[in-house]
């Protein structure tokens, strides 16, 4: 697998850019816009939390025969628990990008990120649009992922080169999220595209199978947005045979690629958690089963007290095996071994007799690997998080305001 520049528009035939129409403040660009030269098949996942937002359905509604060829969006106002105007409006904003773009806006995909509970400023909206469409651009993904940004602090991007078929094929991406991250897909969005040439049925299914892998495996404050939401685009111009069905033999090469770009995108979203200044990897090796590392894993990547500890560099291992204690997985308690950074803590669920001032200083660093072993099977499950600091408390406090 191979990084290359560009993020989402490394992809032959994807333009992108973003404006400031005026959400945000000064010139921050606050409404993306992507746009694929011709129709494309195209897949999403999206949030299942019961309070779903009206860019939530108006996607699933326009995902129907699976073909998009844009996706428009807007931070600094989620669209959320705003009803029947709600809907209206974002039915608007693909009408506005349909029409700027001379394309059927049922190809037009809508996401929104930000406060919830406001009605979107349509002024500014359509003339955030106005100002996009001929903006779009070759080289323009940079653009885009800072568009969506809310109270991220870097733009997230990725792509990446592999042979698929005897072809060359790209995969490329963009996310944002910093808070209320907790992805049940599948706030977070993430928006790719590929020039692989698959069909709409394997296509939906690597993205799920990626998604289970990484976007639900990563989390900041273990809040479930009402926008989860995560887009593909194909545009099937790289030339390779067809992928029909997932027992097709480059679907398995298709997927790894998916698999790596999904990954690292969370862990860029991970690492860059409100108020974070560490990432943290938690591997759980020796679960009953899948079910059940996840379990222990997302127990301790969820545990405020672990992920204070972490931000304190202090080796509490304690809260360690409290966390994967009350996780309901299966296992003897004076078999679990914990390492930090490759360092043992604890070894048959008790003291190693490790050095405090060793852990203190990998504590410190700013890539934490928590790995726990439960020697109760050969199940491997790893999620990724973030510290919790005195700033996580102060941009949430202040969030609307």
């Amino acid at each position: 697998m191979k990084q290359i520049d560009g993020g989402i528009t490394a992809v032959p035939g994807l333009r992108a850019t973003g404006v400031h129409a005026g959400l945000k403040p000064e010139n921050d660009k606050d409404v993306g816009l992507i746009a694929a030269d011709a129709p494309a098949v195209a897949a999403g996942v999206f949030t299942k939390n019961r309070v779903c937002a009206p860019v939530v359905l108006v996607c699933r509604e326009n995902l129907s025969d699976n073909v998009a060829q844009a996706i428009v969006v807007n931070s600094k106002n989620a669209n959320a628990c705003t009803g029947e105007l709600g809907m209206k409006n974002a039915r608007q904003m693909a009408s506005l990008v349909g029409a700027a773009l001379g394309i059927d806006p049922s190809l037009v995909l809508v996401a929104s990120t930000g406060v919830i509970g406001q009605q979107l400023p349509m002024d500014k909206i359509s003339n955030g649009i106005r100002l996009a469409a001929p903006a779009l651009d070759p080289d323009g993904g940079h653009d885009a992922a800072l568009a969506i940004m809310t109270t991220d602090t870097v733009p997230k991007e990725i792509a990446v080169e592999f042979e698929i078929g005897g072809k060359t094929a790209r995969i490329g991406g963009m996310t944002k999220g910093a808070g209320m991250i907790a992805p049940n897909l599948a706030t977070m969005l993430a928006f790719l595209a590929t020039d692989v040439n698959i069909a709409s049925e394997p296509l939906q299914q690597a993205l799920r199978e990626s998604t289970v892998k990484s976007f639900n495996r990563m989390t900041v404050d273990t809040d479930s947005s009402t926008n989860d939401t995560v887009l593909i685009m194909a545009t099937g111009t790289a030339e390779n045979p067809e992928i029909t069905a997932t027992t097709d033999e480059d679907y398995e090469a298709f997927r790894e690629g998916l698999d790596f770009a999904c990954i690292e995108l969370a862990k860029k979203i991970a690492r860059d958690g409100e108020g974070a200044t560490k990432l943290v990897e938690v591997v759980v090796n020796g679960a009953k089963d899948e079910v059940e590392g996840e379990m222990a894993a997302r127990a301790i990547a969820e545990s405020p007290l672990v992920k204070t500890a972490v931000f304190g560099a202090d080796a509490n291992w304690g809260r360690i095996m409290m966390a994967v204690g009350k996780s309901g997985a299966e296992f003897d308690p004076y078999q679990v071994d914990v390492w930090l950074s490759g360092y043992q803590l604890v070894k048959d669920g008790m003291d190693a007799g490790f050095d405090e001032e060793k852990a203190t200083e990998l504590f410190s660093k700013d890539t934490v690997t928590i790995t726990v072993n439960l020697n109760a099977g050969d199940d491997t499950v790893t999620m990724w998080t973030c510290d919790y600091s005195y700033d996580y408390i102060s941009i949430n406090a202040d969030y609307r305001t």
